[in-house]
């Protein structure tokens, strides 16, 4: 019976020597076909210099899929399975699509034939899970020669760094850009922020290492942050979790970054490195992103909700500063970023919404809630809209049982593929080193799916009754419109303010369940002998 047969190769670089070895793979396919009589190339399908660790980058790898989806082709004939996946699902899922699509494997130097070998699945996850091992082996043989070069201080990257051209593989100073970045670095030391010094550049024409004369306080940041210029090379800044996804993450330290003093001159002087750091992180403050802590200015609930008269958002920044405290205040972002003596000689029209101290807003708030929580309609009405957001799972053990049965369920379905392996060994069809893998891997998923069940009973036997679990969300509302002199609740501001409009001379305070705006007048320097009173519009 006549096959069409596709031919599949792969080679991992680009390098002189495995295109070399690609041409031996072509002619050790050409003389497998001389021997079929029965087998008719249909084509050759081959990727050239693309890694092998997921079928996700290789162009033909996918062409020769859809093709067989076509029904072009009945056959693929392939050397060794690492030629074909190194990973085990992808190995299993796409020789388990192409079965459906009755288009066979035949994985030569293996012998497996996925259509006729009885224990061909079995055979397959073996070789494709020692196949995986072998590309953590070279994913951490890797690692471990790039740690060598990281305590030699070699320099990865392009060279594309402002102050420093890349000769070879040395980075020499560039003079005109190096002025740049100690220019940067003075003007951060003598007072100025990173939108002056930003702007500065850009009115001087200056050029960033991409050759761009429009600077950014973002980039001037990234200079500033940069600890290349004080001479140390900081290492794995990104890493990749998976050896077999090989996409790089961000790394808050989650990998031990590796820290060494380069071998380019430096820039700036360690001290006024340190300086500039100190300087920044007192201007910022951590924000909690997921599991890790990144400096950054935090989005505050006050920044939220601030809206200026001119359309402008409010920045906030620090107003005074002592050791025992540090109080803030709110600026609107067009006054902040259009200086008035930037445009004195020109038609720009200016902010004139001068800045708001925080402990203003506060008050204003505990004065509006007291008021509002007095009256038993309103109260009534915030503690409902409060209990409307809390959500409270009636059935959380009903989740934890489904978890719990599905996990016996696995247990259930590892332990019997355990029991084959051992008959499969038994039986002479697979060798020692085979079964002692494979039973290692099944053992191990067994024993974590048993440690799962034990802590989810254990979590099952502990869960609150749904009155008790009401109740306590009573009683944290209860507490939360307990107005008193020590502030309003991130969550009432958060849940009821919708925004709060700065004037020139008053605040309009819009509130998401009235339709009438609350406008108020403060003056004083402190809460204890300021002067609260009701704006009118005729005032």
């Amino acid at each position: 019976m006549k096959r069409k047969v596709a031919i599949y190769a792969r080679v991992s670089t680009e390098h002189e020597a495995q295109l070399s070895a690609l041409d031996n793979q072509i002619q050790y396919y050409d003389s497998i076909l001389k021997q079929q009589s029965n087998w008719i190339l249909y084509d050759r399908y081959i990727d050239e210099g693309i890694t092998g660790t997921s079928t996700k980058k290789r162009k033909n790898f996918i062409r020769m899929l859809e093709d067989a989806k076509e029904g072009k082709f009945d056959l693929i004939g392939t050397r060794e399975l690492s030629r074909f996946a190194r990973n085990t699902v992808d190995a299993l899922q796409e020789t388990r699509k192409l079965k459906k699509i009755g288009v066979e494997v035949y994985f030569t130097e293996d012998n497996i034939w996925t259509f006729n070998d009885e224990d061909g699945e079995l055979k397959l996850t073996i070789m494709a899970t020692i196949a995986q091992n072998e590309s953590k082996k070279t994913s951490q043989r890797v690692k471990a020669g790039q740690m060598i070069s990281f305590q030699n201080g070699v320099f990865y990257g392009t060279g594309n760094i402002l102050g420093y051209d890349k000769v070879g593989k040395d980075l020499i100073i560039n003079e005109e850009q190096a002025e740049i970045v100690r220019f940067i670095y003075s003007e951060y030391l003598n007072g100025k922020g990173t939108v002056s010094i930003a702007n500065e550049l850009t009115r001087r024409e200056a050029k960033t290492s991409t050759g761009l004369t429009n600077w950014s306080p973002a980039y001037i940041s990234r200079v500033l942050r940069n600890p290349f210029y004080s001479g140390t090379i900081v290492y794995r800044k990104s890493y990749i979790p998976d050896y077999l996804e090989q996409k790089p993450k961000m790394n808050y330290g989650e990998v031990e970054q590796v820290i060494v003093e380069g071998k380019h001159e430096p820039l700036v002087s360690k001290e006024d490195f340190k300086k500039v750091q100190q300087i920044m992180d007192s201007h910022s403050k951590p924000i909690k992103i997921g599991r890790r802590q990144v400096n950054g200015v935090a989005k505050n609930i006050w920044s939220k909700k601030l809206i200026c008269e001119c359309g402008s958002n409010f920045n906030r920044k620090v107003y005074h500063r002592n050791k025992n405290s540090t109080t803030f205040c709110y600026v609107c972002y067009n006054r902040k970023t259009h200086p008035k003596n930037r445009y004195q000689n020109s038609d720009y029209k200016l902010c004139e919404v001068k800045e708001v101290q925080e402990w203003k807003l506060q008050y204003m708030a505990e004065a509006i809630f007291r008021n509002l929580t007095q009256d038993v309609g309103n109260r009534k009405e915030l503690y409902d809209r409060l209990m409307k957001g809390v959500k409270i799972d009636e059935h959380p053990e009903k989740k934890i049982k489904q978890r719990i049965d599905k996990l016996t369920q696995l247990v259930e379905t590892e332990t019997l593929k355990l029991d084959k392996l051992i008959d499969n060994y038994l039986d002479q069809t697979i060798d020692l080193t085979m079964y002692d893998i494979f039973q290692k891997k099944l053992s191990s998923r067994i024993e974590k799916y048993k440690i799962e069940i034990n802590e989810l009973e254990k979590k099952y036997e502990s869960i609150e009754p749904l009155d008790v679990r009401i109740e306590k969300a009573k009683m944290s509302i209860r507490k939360l419109l307990d107005i008193n002199y020590s502030g309003v609740d991130e969550k009432i501001i958060e849940e009821f303010i919708d925004k709060i409009i700065v004037h020139k001379d008053f605040f309009e305070w819009k509130l998401n369940f009235m339709n009438d705006t609350i406008k108020l007048k403060i003056s004083g320097k402190s809460k204890y002998d300021c002067l609260l009173k009701e704006h009118k519009n005729n005032n």
